[in-house]
């Protein structure tokens, strides 16, 4: 049976504890195409990770493993969570997934944080092959490690489809104006 996995973005502290903000699996377009892909019958978890502003490997992984991931799996990940699904999917030699979507996918190139989320692998070129298709949502004017990181992305695997957009940002909802993402929507049930 058809599931997928949306995993949110790695917020800055403030934002994490901002009581005003809803929780990182809450915000932007993620409740609305978790609810589009429900009314399409495919069950879609959203999983929150705690303190996601501190990019620990360990609690993202848990988080993530907590869900059913296998061949009819369709794995959306934002920003952080984008970057999380290339490193799990390249670490995890033997898995398996429908479709794998990286929204502004972010890898940290200028190694930001001195516990490096994205240290210890290398990304395995031949990700395409266990899956039904890779796809990347790029916009021209997000922020430039994310423009770093797709390109290091797509010079290391050769057969993704990239999706380049005009004045996106970084696909949230001060970007967007709006918590619908219809295009998202359009390629995940492809």
């Amino acid at each position: 049976m058809k599931n997928a996995i949306i995993l949110h973005g790695g917020p800055s502290k403030e934002e994490y504890y901002d009581p005003k903000a809803p929780s990182s699996s809450n915000s932007h377009w993620i409740p609305w195409l978790q609810g589009q892909l429900l009314k399409h019958n495919i069950p879609t978890a959203t999983p929150e990770v705690p303190n996601s502003y501190d990019r620990n490997w360990n609690v993202w992984n848990r988080e993530v493993e907590r869900f059913d991931i296998g061949p009819e799996t369709i794995l959306i990940g934002h920003s952080t969570g984008a970057g999380f699904f290339v490193k799990y999917f390249s670490i995890h030699k033997d898995l398996t997934v429908n479709k794998v979507i990286l929204v502004a996918p972010w890898i940290d190139p200028d190694k930001e944080f001195t516990k490096n989320f994205f240290d210890d692998f290398e990304i395995d070129p031949d990700l395409p092959k266990r899956t039904n298709g890779i796809v990347i949502f790029h916009s021209d004017n997000d922020q430039d490690s994310v423009h770093k990181s797709v390109d290091i992305i797509r010079k290391k695997i050769k057969d993704v489809e990239y999706k380049e957009f005009h004045n996106y940002g970084h696909f949230c909802y001060g970007d967007l104006k709006s918590n619908t993402f219809p295009e998202l929507l359009k390629i995940t049930l492809i």
